[in-house]
């Protein structure tokens, strides 16, 4: 091989040659083979290491795995991500890579990439030469457009190079936050939103919080709500809600006691003042009643039988409604104090409206019984899509809803699924678009997501994963042409992700912006080698914690 070789050279197929066109980049191979949206490339090693002592990250990255390329064809520059690299059995000195192209753009008058867009419209031929990107030119392929974006952190592998999101088309088409745990996804899902936030301060967003984790992020610009100030309505639950919660049996006797339900239901609604103005009432409507008159209703339908036996379908149902009644765990919910009709000003302040300059109502279910938690879920989600759909015709309110821990509400094991809870957001995904209704999806676990939800999501922000089963399932949900980038995600550093879809331009690397502290949410772990350290006040943290678990209290 010819040792001549130096980074002002331009390398020309059979051999290195003099640069006329340096500050084009630095030659590094010749394209071998070209396959759809990707190529089959001749990397020289020489090449490659004399690059190494760059000053510029960018130019001593070419090469790598996740790095870019570019190629002429005629006038424009097709740019490539280095998917993978193995040695060239047929040649000493050489690697052989394949590249997937991103798109291409024209080049300005001092030899920078510019007008940077998606696809390709040319590809080249084999044995055009291969060429280094030089800092300047990934400034112009990841630079945001004019359309409303927010910055969320650095281009891998650059140092200075921002990275964008566009508001629109990532909220317009849902997005998924995925990483394992430890790997700094909450902390990503508050700066995203933070960001957001920042520029929508009159914004409509609710996040279903499981672990309590965000109230801490988003005390100063968030409306947070728990068990002790929640105050959701019973009455708002459509039928199917209610028998989650009412009913505990199964086959033929579950079929029996829906029946008798929804005609208490219906009666127990119709008593209502609110009903009475209605020209038509169903046993959906969000129509308040007492708690009180549905049990008479069961009562008097008991009281209609002729044989003992036949009673046990309405005992059943009225021990469950007063087992709800009395227990204060439930009374977030179910409480006498709950009975009218608080529907307009309890949407109000969940769905933000107005924004007030708190934009996002953190939903704390940490404190929420783990048996109604799914119904709960189910409740404010429908309520969210129910809106957008009956506010058609009013200005438009678009309402993001975030769900963490998504895979415990859309599992992929469709016979342990809670069915309320699963039909609405696999709704929302299939059709909230439509109504202005935005669905992210934070979750560690991807493959363990109903099917096709993941595939609904415009947008995917992956960090990294450990699990094989999750990288798969995330890589199949992917574009083509972002496959590359996927073959990275096990090797990922905390607080980097790929992000590929609708709300970026091309798929990118990124490291995360470093978060405020009072901005992040109470998620890091317990640093056992320091707290095994200290001690004293054990039997008073034992005592208010006693205290407040007897009282189911916070």
């Amino acid at each position: 091989m010819d040792q001549s070789f130096s980074p002002s050279s331009t390398f020309e197929p059979g051999g290195f040659a003099s640069a006329d066109t340096a500050s084009h980049g630095v030659a590094i191979g010749e394209v071998r083979e070209i396959d759809g949206g990707s190529a089959t490339c001749r990397f020289h090693l020489a090449a490659l290491q004399a690059l190494k002592g760059d000053k510029d990250n960018t130019v001593a990255s070419s090469g790598q795995v996740g790095s870019q390329i570019k190629v002429r064809v005629g006038g424009l520059w097709l740019i490539g991500n280095v998917r993978n690299l193995k040695i060239d059995p047929a040649s000493d000195g050489a690697v052989l890579a394949a590249v997937d192209f991103l798109g291409e753009g024209e080049e300005n008058v001092d030899g920078v990439l510019s007008g940077f867009r998606r696809g390709v419209t040319r590809y080249p031929m084999p044995g055009s030469t291969i060429l280094t990107v030089s800092r300047s030119d990934l400034g112009a392929v990841f630079q945001a457009d004019e359309r409303a974006h927010i910055e969320i952190g650095t281009v891998y592998p650059t140092e200075d190079v921002r990275g964008a999101l566009y508001i629109d088309a990532m909220l317009g088409k849902h997005f998924a936050l995925l990483g394992s745990t430890g790997t700094g996804k909450s902390t990503s899902a508050a700066l995203i939103l933070h960001r957001i936030i920042q520029q929508n301060p009159e914004g409509h967003i609710v996040m279903l919080d499981p672990h309590g984790e965000y109230a801490a992020a988003f005390s100063s610009n968030g409306q947070i709500f728990n068990v002790d100030n929640l105050e959701l309505p019973y009455w708002l639950m459509n039928f199917e809600e209610h028998c989650e919660v009412f009913i505990t049996t199964e086959g033929s006797q579950r079929e029996m006691d829906m029946d008798i339900l929804a005609k208490c239901i219906l009666q127990a609604r119709s008593k209502s003042r609110v009903a009475q103005s209605l020209g038509k009432l169903t046993v959906d409507s969000p129509v308040p009643y007492l708690l009180s008159d549905l049990l008479q209703a069961i009562s008097t339908g008991m009281g209609k039988l002729d044989k003992a036996n036949d009673s046990a379908p309405y005992m059943r149902l009225k021990s469950k409604i007063e087992e709800l009644k009395g227990d204060p765990r439930y009374s977030f919910m179910f409480n006498g104090l709950l009975v009218s009709d608080s529907m307009a000003s309890f949407m109000s302040k969940i769905f933000r409206l107005p924004a007030e300059g708190r934009p996002i109502s953190i939903i704390d279910l940490s404190g929420v019984p783990t048996d109604i938690v799914t119904v709960v879920v189910a409740v404010l989600s429908r309520l969210t899509f129910d809106y957008a759909i009956w506010a058609r015709r009013e200005a438009q309110r678009p309402i993001l809803l975030v769900c963490e821990e998504a895979h415990r509400y859309v599992p992929s094991d469709r016979s342990t699924a809670p069915n309320a809870v699963r039909k609405v957001l696999e709704s929302i995904a299939k059709e909230g678009r439509k109504y202005g209704v935005s669905l992210g999806l934070i979750t560690q676990r991807p493959s363990d997501l109903a099917e096709g939800v993941l595939s609904q999501c415009g947008t995917i922000i992956s960090m990294r994963l450990n699990n094989e089963r999750d990288q798969n399932h995330v890589r199949n949900a992917m574009p083509e042409g972002a496959r590359g980038f996927m073959d990275a995600i096990p090797a990922l550093r905390n607080r980097e992700c790929i992000v590929c879809g609708e709300g970026v331009n091309i798929p990118i690397r990124v490291r995360l912006d470093d978060l405020e502290a009072q901005l992040r949410p109470a998620s890091d772990d317990p640093m056992f080698s320091e707290l095994w350290k200290e001690s004293g006040g054990e039997a008073e943290i034992l005592d208010r914690t006693i205290h407040r678990w007897r009282g189911q209290g916070r």
